[in-house]
């Protein structure tokens, strides 16, 4: 397992543009793939355009308690990028005066954010229909300060989303780390004891898998139902939905791939399972990324290559939502991770 981050270890991948240059080139540039803008060119939706904005995504900090080596964001305990409260107050205003119906809260652990409750508190006066944390789970356990964290998420209908590799403590820890699967699951419990996750209840709790390693998720709704019945019969524990989300080639999975020798057959594997079905519901079509910083981008995923929103509006303290929703989308090779097989996105499968 890594201790940390490709940043603080001075990985070359720690540069966007590092990232940007392998997914642009190799077996792109020579031509024995097509890149993605041909292949959606093929269908009509080239260029990509937004839809009805429905969510803000913000991610609060980069700091987190786990060293994954799937994230996409290079998160870790020695990554000290976090907002501000000045920031979070650019992103109140728009909150309350936004079409959209959904306010997703994401780091690194975004409990971590010293801000983090009391933009919760503020953004719940905001009226918006969905609020979603997601959470790693070992957050609520790893310190004191946090044990009120099922608590503090009832008091304000928060929607948990959760990280949960596997329901086997070996596949679990292999991808986050030793102990983590014992944490989550009395996090999961402690979740299950406030009503999350119930039947009938109104308090949402899903799980969120990612493969291990080299290879494309399974069916989404088979594998719901070997997360509930094995979680159920070994835990007692129960959730509402499973999402099946496909690791894209960015920071530390795109380290794996290439220490592993995989990059060139996962590239293969995600434009051989491209399903143009899936190019019409992609989460940067309803979507806007706000980073900790304040810029704006179109999905998670692109603000971790820095690519910023094509708009003359880049930044939180200029939004503008009439001028971007009239920007084109920002697109690169990683964008087959989003429509590969029955697509993939942050609220899981899209086709």
């Amino acid at each position: 397992m890594a201790t940390k981050s490709l940043k603080a270890k001075g990985n070359d991948l720690a540069v966007s543009n590092k990232q940007l240059e392998i997914l642009n080139g190799g077996i792109f540039a020579d031509g024995e793939l097509p890149y993605f803008k041909d292949k959606i060119s093929e269908i009509g939706h080239f260029p990509l355009r937004p839809k009805k904005l429905e969510i803000l995504q913000i991610n609060v900090g980069y700091m987190c308690n786990q060293v994954c080596e799937h994230c996409h964001v290079d998160a870790g305990p020695d990554r000290k990028e976090i907002m501000t409260r000045e920031t979070m107050k650019q992103c109140l205003d728009v909150i309350k005066n936004t079409g959209a119906h959904t306010l997703d809260l994401t780091g690194g652990a975004p409990e971590m954010n010293p801000d983090f409750e009391w933009f919760v508190e503020e953004a719940a006066k905001a009226g918006i229909k969905d609020f979603i944390v997601r959470s790693n789970l070992t957050i609520i356990r790893a310190n004191k300060k946090y044990h009120h964290l099922p608590d503090f998420f009832k008091k304000h209908n928060v929607h948990v989303i959760s990280s949960m590799p596997h329901y086997t403590r070996g596949k679990t820890d292999k991808q986050r780390g030793d102990g983590v699967f014992d944490k989550s699951i009395k996090a999961l419990q402690e979740l299950n004891e406030r009503g999350y996750g119930m039947p009938g209840s109104n308090l949402r709790l899903d799980l969120v898998y990612n493969p291990s390693g080299a290879y494309l998720p399974g069916d989404q709704a088979a594998m719901e139902k070997d997360f509930k019945k094995a979680l159920k019969e070994d835990f007692d524990i129960q959730f509402h939905n499973l999402f099946a989300i496909t690791n894209l080639p960015i920071a530390r999975f795109l380290d794996y791939l290439i220490a592993s020798e995989n990059y060139e057959d996962y590239m293969y594997a995600l434009v051989e399972a491209y399903n143009p079905s899936a190019v019409a519901n992609v989460m940067c079509t309803n979507t806007i990324s706000i980073s900790w910083d304040g810029w704006l981008y179109d999905c998670d995923f692109n603000q971790m290559l820095d690519l910023k929103v094509a708009s003359k509006v880049k930044h939180i303290k200029d939004y503008n939502e009439d001028l971007l929703n009239d920007r084109n989308i920002i697109i690169s090779q990683h964008c087959y991770g989003c429509t590969a097989g029955a697509g993939s996105s942050c609220q899981g499968t899209v086709a």
